[in-house]
């Protein structure tokens, strides 16, 4: 492995061309070859550096929330969560830019190779942990804030076939748990728990556990923050 090793870590000076390698590694194709896609990410990331400082934030937040990772270079080198989001902050900015097409390019690679759509006018902080990641769905309106955590087949959809303004809204220190369905345009409140498997058709006040179909006010989470403590279980005291 030492020669993966060196040409996705060691032979760059600074983080922002690791971090482009990791992207264009991952999603370059036939359509958008690696030079064409390497031309690409370098420029978007040379011009928006406030980029890098979230990818920094975001790989804190995979690096200390999860147990099984044992170092930074874990979810830089295999975690899909992780390159997704990165991915996604390239098209993101490529949107705010008016460059729609080649945005929609960009998510439709990352849904495929990664399972996680993330629409590019989707607007998400930093220091925010996709954990698996896998089916993950995040709609054009949508708001994620800092420092959330999403587990594995969240959603954070529409409820049909409204415009506008219509995904949710997820306020600081929220942790979203596997499975859960988060519908429509409501705001789920800071330091809010989403327990697995629920769906949230309405707002969630700011520090409180919600859990059920549909999904109904059980407690409150022991901390402030259930995003960085990533305890699912309600069982504890919340009731």
């Amino acid at each position: 492995m030492s020669g993966f090793l060196y040409d996705s870590v060691l032979r760059y000076d600074h983080y922002d061309g690791a971090l482009a390698y990791g992207i264009v590694s991952s999603l370059a194709n036939r359509i958008m070859n690696d030079i064409t896609m390497g031309d690409l990410v370098r420029d978007v990331l040379a011009r928006h550096p406030d980029i890098m400082t979230a990818s920094l934030y975001d790989l804190d937040a995979f690096t200390t929330r999860d147990p099984a990772c044992e170092s930074c270079l874990i979810p830089f080198l295999y975690y899909k969560g992780f390159k997704a989001l990165q991915a996604y902050r390239v098209s993101h900015a490529l949107w705010e830019e008016g460059r729609g097409n080649v945005a929609r390019f960009l998510q439709s690679r990352i849904a495929d190779v990664f399972a996680v759509d993330i629409h590019p006018a989707a607007r998400i902080g930093k220091g925010v942990f996709l954990d698996h990641a896998t089916a993950i769905v995040i709609g054009q309106t949508a708001v994620v804030e800092d420092n959330v955590s999403i587990m594995q087949m969240v959603t954070l959809g529409g409820t049909g076939k409204e415009i506008g303004d219509r995904h949710p809204k997820i306020r600081e220190g929220v942790l979203i748990s596997v499975g859960a369905e988060v519908l429509g345009n409501i705001e789920v409140g800071r330091g809010a728990k989403v327990a697995a498997g629920s769906v949230v058709l309405h707002s969630v006040p700011p520090h409180a556990t919600v859990a059920g179909v549909p999904a109904k006010l059980v407690g409150q989470p022991k901390s402030e923050s259930p995003a960085l403590d990533m305890d699912q279980d309600i069982d504890n005291g919340e009731t």
